[in-house]
């Protein structure tokens, strides 16, 4: 079941984001595909990121109560695979791939990411292998041009604009 499972899943085509957090337990970024919107029509709108239970950042971010889902454009796929852990650098050295920016909330906002969501953590539990955190949105950017990075098939792609005619 689990190996059809991760197959269908596959083929769903997601956004790739960089989950970051700062403060008391210290600066952490992951690669995650899992981010959507959790409520849009309240005054404060909210989203849902989830992060495998044993990545570092899991912890920091239940202790920083702070992240930001920060969205890759399709020219950013190394900034992906270095927070995936693709690449040679560790820890804050994760960092020095792209320039960043301070939150409102403390955590790091990547410069020139297709859209950020600064946000205060509300809840977050677990469900099987990972953590599921959802968050109150306290700042929004968005880039008015470009394509997002797209995960899907196992590997990087980016969408193509179909035009609908009537």
């Amino acid at each position: 079941m689990n190996d059809d499972f991760l197959a269908a899943m596959s083929r769903a085509a997601n956004t790739v984001c960089v989950v970051t957090t700062d403060g008391m337990a210290g600066r952490f970024g992951v690669t995650v595909s899992a981010m959507t919107s959790v409520s849009a029509e309240d005054p404060d709108p909210s989203l849902l990121v989830c992060v495998h239970h044993l990545s570092p950042a899991c912890e920091a971010i239940q202790r920083n109560r702070v992240f930001c889902a920060n969205v890759l454009g399709s020219d950013q796929a190394y900034i992906s695979d270095c927070f995936a852990g693709r690449t040679s650098a560790k820890g804050l050295d994760k960092f020095d791939c792209a320039d960043w920016a301070t939150g409102e909330t403390g955590a790091p906002v990547l410069l020139g990411a297709q859209a950020t969501f600064d946000c205060s953590l509300l809840h977050d539990f677990r469900v099987g292998s990972h953590r599921i955190f959802v968050g109150q949105v306290s700042k929004v950017t968005a880039e008015k041009n470009g394509l997002p990075l797209i995960y899907h098939g196992r590997s990087y792609a980016e969408p193509i604009a179909i035009r609908h005619f009537r």
